[in-house]
């Protein structure tokens, strides 16, 4: 138990209500000055509301919040950067259209005799990166950096000013096991200054990695705090969803056939003669780090980007997919790595997201048939388990999870052969992860080919029957026994 003597914060009896939601319901939380505190629990079990109370977005309906033993009210987000608390939240907060320096000394500038000083930033933003130990070019706009490169950027940004405690949430939800390595040292930097941490994450390999205690939500409530070493991987995730799990990956049961999908000396500014061969009923894993061309390589398969050379075969057939709609309608679907920027249109219904690339299924001379479409999609959510009130929830309303099932219903309407899933569960809590792990396996079974990209080595080897590293554009290795492989092994092909 740490020092009482170091308690830097403390809240009690914190409860938060909406109209018509008990959100949270009477948490007590502790943080200790250089500790790392993970906090736990499925989508909807109260993190973010808490942590939105500490970041001044939301105050208490009842309970106190204490900073270094003095009572505090965190009326807005300024009180809480004025009082020392760093806020890195899941949802970016990013300004497109201005540079990455801009944007991490937005409302903290450097400046000298009363003028912003863009040397001083520029030097104390290439310091930040390379802590990190990834390169970032300052003066880019964020709109041309990629999601992992947006999220390093937020985290940059919370280590430029002076913090005393600082909330992560999923702060590694895009970075290798590389790049989390970096964001680790820094941690491990801020403990020794005396920093608290609070560390969000589905990672359950970070938490043993970095926390030194864990607490625990669920529905809202507290469940319980253990030190790291008094629990384990298995007690954890039993904690968080409140029943046995016997197992983190579902088995396979899939039967793999013949060749479906072959690419063929495919070649692009980003990816450089790749070829490889996707089989019916198989999961095909790709891995490698940030930069490797994985996602670019399945935006050349999908028709999303143009490629100089090579080809692509559907059962033999050479295909001429010049954009993504050429690519549906040979039955090729892609579930997006930004399943909220490029994968739904968050302030449509969820019903109007599985319609969208459907609608010539379910509609006559242009006239949308809505009761066919509402049968349709009723199906799959019924199959697939989505939660949701009604078809015409938004779709922004939708935990990760849920989010990511109506993505996928959409491409299974289409009776895709070909199924590629950019990081199927980035930022999905455990047990709507071993949901969708179910659905890829059901596709699987069904003769889908699927290809699933992630950088989560231990999902890459608990459901691939085949792997392909990628690194620097090019495939590195090819692993074809995924569960005779380790994290070491993959790692090191995406290396060197």
């Amino acid at each position: 138990m740490p020092d009482q003597q170091k308690l830097l914060l403390q809240m009690r009896g914190i409860h938060k209500r909406f109209p018509g939601v008990h959100a949270i319901k009477g948490i007590d939380i502790d943080l200790y000055e250089g500790e790392v505190l993970a906090l736990m629990g499925e989508n909807g079990a109260g993190k973010s509301t808490l942590i939105k109370m500490l970041g001044g977005a939301h105050q208490p309906t009842e309970g106190t919040i204490e900073l270094k033993g003095k009572e505090i009210t965190i009326e807005n987000p300024q009180v809480s950067q004025d009082l020392g608390i760093g806020i890195i939240y899941q949802e970016f907060n990013l300004i497109p259209y201005l540079t990455v320096r801009e944007n991490i000394f937005l409302g903290n500038p450097k400046s000298k005799n009363g003028v912003i000083s863009k040397n001083e930033e520029h030097r104390h933003a290439q310091e930040l990166f390379k802590k990190i130990g990834i390169k970032i070019d300052p003066e880019v706009l964020c709109c041309k950096l990629s999601t992992a490169e947006q999220q390093i950027v937020e985290i940059v940004k919370a280590l430029s000013s002076e913090v005393r405690l600082l909330v992560m949430d999923e702060p590694s939800a895009t970075l290798t096991p590389q790049e989390v390595e970096g964001l680790f040292k820094i941690i491990r930097d801020l403990k020794q200054q005396g920093i608290g941490v609070i560390y969000i994450s589905h990672r359950l390999d970070e938490i043993f990695d970095i926390a030194d205690r864990v607490t625990v939500l669920r529905d809202g409530e507290y469940i319980g705090t253990k030190g790291i070493n008094e629990i384990s991987r298995q007690e954890m995730i039993e904690m968080m969803v409140g029943r046995k799990v016997e197992n983190e990956f579902p088995k396979h049961y899939h039967k793999i056939g013949a060749p479906v999908l072959e690419v063929n000396h495919i070649h692009s500014a980003d990816v450089k003669d790749v070829s490889f061969t996707v089989h019916a009923g198989e999961v095909l894993g790709f891995t490698g780090l940030v930069g490797a061309g994985r996602t670019e390589l399945m935006r050349l398969i999908f028709g999303a980007d143009k490629k100089a050379s090579g080809t692509i075969k559907l059962h033999g057939e050479e295909l001429n997919v010049k954009s993504p709609r050429d690519a549906i309608a040979r039955g090729i679907g892609l579930l997006t790595e930004d399943r909220k920027g490029q994968g739904l249109v968050l302030m449509h219904s969820v019903r109007e997201n599985f319609g969208l690339p459907n609608l010539r299924l379910f509609s006559k001379n242009g006239v949308i048939n809505g009761s066919e479409e509402k049968k349709r999609f009723a199906r799959h959510i019924e199959s697939m388990k989505i939660k949701i009130p009604h078809q015409e929830q938004l779709a922004k309303n939708l935990s990760g999870g849920n989010q990511q099932k109506v993505v996928l219903a959409k491409w299974l309407e289409q009776n895709c052969e070909v199924i590629i899933i950019d990081e199927p569960t980035r930022g999905i809590d455990v047990g709507a992860k071993y949901e969708i792990y179910m659905l890829i396996n059901q596709l699987a079974e069904k003769g889908k080919a699927i290809i699933m990209v992630s950088s989560e080595l231990p999902e890459v080897i608990g459901m691939s029957d085949r792997i392909v590293v990628m690194r620097s554009g090019e495939i590195s290795a090819i692993v074809e026994d995924a569960q005779n492989t380790t994290q070491e092994i993959l790692l090191d092909h995406a290396i060197h």
